[in-house]
């Protein structure tokens, strides 16, 4: 019974703070508020030990396949006469995120694997749903790369319009996609899930169970068999708020003054990124002729929904904008595994008792 308790207070919590981060336009309400829900029942003492396996790995399919229908042929295609430029700064990005998570990986209960994919640029629930597969501490994980995203969205429109020039209401917003009927939405879903899981245990793929479905619906939706596909909204918000679960229930006290702790240094790293990132974003105009605030746009260091609605209101490249974006969400999940067991073998672990 105690256990169950655990679990319905759980759902409870979670489901009004999903409503209210969704309110505010906070990225990914559900799992921000699975995190904070189990983060306060885990240090009262009353939230469930630990999320099943397959409920996470289910979890991980699902936000898999969320990230790879972002690769629309249309989309990565207007990179084409530009890919050597965008690639290169792509990995500059790359470089820049995980050399401040190596810094951050030197604070003392930190790290370096932890520090790395706490500040890795792109896909932060994807980043937080594979960091306890690799061996790193989610719940680090979980807060450093949403204060990412927080600090990247709320700084956006202030840098889009005082530094580059960026005026609302300048564009168009783009027709609505029909999409497909809820049923295909659902097989395109359990395939890419069934098929992504399989070939990674074959393949023995790091996070498999993220990059395995990601890279089956990425196939899918380059070959033009998605069918215009996307995961039902409710199936994403139940998996956002899974992932925020297996962070937040491994919470005590002691880990959650590490946090604390981390959060000063890791707000700076953050806006060092930042400020990185808007200079490779100025190399990246130069050298393609976009403008400096698709430059800008193409290269933030996260929150690429809040990029899409900022190139749409000031008239921008929207699909180099989006395409830009999207290749450094796919390569950042891809080569951050592999990156970070690398690092995993010249850093420590967390702290004991943390």
């Amino acid at each position: 019974m105690r256990r169950w308790a655990g679990w319905f207070w759980l759902v409870l919590l979670t489901a009004p703070l999903t409503a209210g981060m969704a309110a505010l336009d906070v990225p990914s309400p559900a799992l921000f508020a699975g995190l904070i829900a189990a983060t306060a029942l885990a240090l009262l003492g009353a939230a469930p030990r630990s999320v099943p396996r397959p409920a996470t790995t289910a979890a991980q399919a699902v936000i898999g396949v969320v990230i790879g229908v972002l690769a629309q042929p249309g989309t990565l295609a207007a990179l084409a006469p530009q890919w050597l430029p965008v690639l290169l700064v792509t990995l500059a990005t790359l470089a820049v995120s995980m050399a401040a998570g190596l810094l951050l990986g030197l604070r003392r209960g930190v790290s370096a694997l932890t520090g790395m994919l706490a500040l890795t640029a792109g896909g932060a629930s994807g980043l937080v749903a594979i960091s306890r597969d690799l061996g790193a501490d989610e719940r680090v994980v979980a807060v450093v790369q949403y204060l990412r995203v927080g600090v990247v969205t709320g700084l956006m429109p202030l840098l889009a319009a005082v530094v580059f020039g960026a005026s609302a209401g300048a564009g168009p917003a783009p027709a609505p996609d029909a999409g497909a009927p809820w049923g295909v939405d659902l097989v395109f879903v359990v395939v890419c899930a069934a098929v992504g899981l399989g070939l990674a245990r074959l393949a023995r793929l790091p996070a498999g169970g993220l990059l395995g479905p990601m890279t089956v619906a990425i196939a899918l939706n380059l070959a033009g068999w998605s069918f215009g596909a996307q995961p039902p909204d409710l199936l994403v918000e139940l998996a956002y708020a899974v992932i925020g679960w297996q962070a937040g229930v491994r919470f005590t006290r002691p880990s959650l003054r590490l946090v604390v702790g981390v959060l000063p240094s890791a707000t700076a790293l953050i806006l060092a990124v930042i400020g990185a990132c808007a200079g490779l974003g100025l190399l990246l105009s130069a050298a393609t002729g976009a403008t400096l605030l698709d430059g800008y746009l193409a290269t933030t260091p996260g929150g690429v929904y809040a990029v899409l609605a900022t190139s749409i209101s000031s008239g921008g490249d929207v699909t180099f904008v989006v395409a830009g974006q999207v290749l450094r969400v796919i390569a950042m999940l891809l080569v951050a595994p592999l990156l970070a067991r690398l690092a995993a073998g010249r850093g420590a672990g967390p702290a004991p008792g943390v």
